[in-house]
């Protein structure tokens, strides 16, 4: 774990340390084979409409649901297999990789996450699945664990790293069904370190869905009250736990509120005669405070990323979809560095965004951006590109170079 006080508090934040390093995908919808290597903790996608930004934070939400469910219900959810695999490969398989460093018994490790799924005699299942880190220092990556529809082999002592690769100790597991991640099924025993690890990971991503819609209005004063949802659908209940169990940190969002919203003087939660929460805002202006009915969508919204980014136990990894809709431009550069702070503080932040504004703020390694050849998505990175460079040292921002069409055809 990663603990890192908060600025100007006795709050402790404990962050899993993680970072997502690189991704491979092939045959994932419009994503025929393409990678993403050297990814920053704040990671700003850009691209036209169609040009893929959607379709690879489903990748995140796709794993969670295999792992939540299984691969068969993640695929159906999506329309089935056949919608999911890339054009022109209906009869391949479709391929995930996913390198990230995470903990491995107190050492920090590059582990990779191999995923192949497929169809064998009209059913879905896992084809191929393997998890593996280097050992030591130095050799080839060892794989923990190796499964093929449904059986493999997995590495109960892998914490004894003074061990020979022969003198490890390998158990034969076999799976209920043939579309079951192995990472679910061993990843609820300790003795597979690695896999427990890595599914505790994955099952504690966040990849939004936010709805104004479905923060706003009165709340079942029961349900989830530490985690915002992915709807935010439950914001009324998390902002009643922080106020009342974490003070410092609710004072902390507060704050940012009124240095950034005009008018925006408290923030309350409220017990309806039948029970229900309410949210409750007051503007210094006015003597009695308003609903959230009578809120204005940007102010909801800012709310609700700031209760996100300030979780006592937060997220490793964030997934956010085009932040800036309903919020006010001169807000976009702040709320960036609100997702960078988060990402400083140990978490890993992925943002797409169709707004210059927001890309003002964004930092030459932090943006890719993504274009269609032959009907396909390819990925692209601004910190390879030596003309976005050179403009970024003499002082230009990020945003303006991409309407100035200098993002290949990402064009805004």
């Amino acid at each position: 774990m990663l603990h890192r006080a908060c600025a100007g508090s006795s709050v402790i934040i404990n962050f899993v340390i993680m970072q997502i390093e690189s991704i491979r995908l092939r045959n994932f919808k419009v994503y025929k084979d393409v990678e993403l290597v050297d990814i920053p903790r704040l990671c700003i996608l850009v691209g036209a409409n169609g040009s893929g930004k959607s379709t690879l934070f489903d990748v995140f939400g796709f794993l969670k649901d295999c792992l939540t469910y299984n691969v068969s219900t993640a695929l159906r959810g999506r329309g089935g297999f056949q919608e999911v695999v890339s054009r022109g490969a209906q009869n391949e398989s479709i391929s995930i990789e996913i390198q990230c460093r995470m903990p491995i018994n107190g050492k920090e490790r590059l582990v990779t996450y191999a995923l192949e799924i497929g169809v064998v005699e009209s059913k879905v299942c896992v084809k191929h699945e393997i998890l593996c880190f280097k050992r030591g220092q130095y050799g080839s990556p060892f794989r923990f664990f190796d499964f093929t529809n449904g059986s493999g082999v997995a590495v109960t002592n892998e914490e004894d790293f003074d061990k020979t690769d022969e003198e490890l100790r390998k158990e034969e597991q076999t799976l209920e069904s043939k579309d079951i991640l192995a990472i679910k099924g061993l990843g609820q025993f300790q003795r597979f370190k690695t896999a427990a690890a890595l599914r505790n990971l994955i099952e504690n991503w966040h990849v939004s869905d936010f709805h104004i819609s479905m923060a706003r209005g009165s709340k079942e004063a029961t349900g989830e009250t530490n985690h915002l949802s992915t709807t935010g659908d439950n914001l009324q209940l998390v902002a009643r736990t922080l106020h009342d169990e974490y003070p410092e940190i609710f004072k902390k969002i507060l704050d940012k509120m009124r240095q950034r919203v005009p008018g925006v003087d408290s923030i309350n939660t409220e017990v309806t005669p039948d029970g229900r929460l309410l949210l409750k805002f007051s503007d210094g202006a006015f003597k009695d405070p308003f609903i959230d009915k009578f809120v204005s969508d940007g102010t909801i919204k800012m709310f609700a990323y700031l209760v996100l980014l300030h979780d006592p136990k937060p997220h490793p990894f964030l997934c956010i979809e085009e932040p800036e809709n309903q919020l006010y431009p001169t807000l976009l550069e702040e709320l960036a560095e609100e997702f960078r702070d988060y990402a400083r503080r140990g978490g890993q932040v992925f943002v797409s965004t169709h707004s210059p504004d927001f890309l003002n703020a964004a930092q030459v390694d932090e943006v890719f951006w993504l274009e269609k050849e032959q009907g396909y998505s390819m990925v692209k990175r601004a910190k390879d590109d030596e003309q976005i460079v050179e403009y970024m040292k003499n002082g230009d921002k990020m945003g303006s170079l991409w309407k100035e069409g200098l993002f290949g055809r990402a064009n805004p």
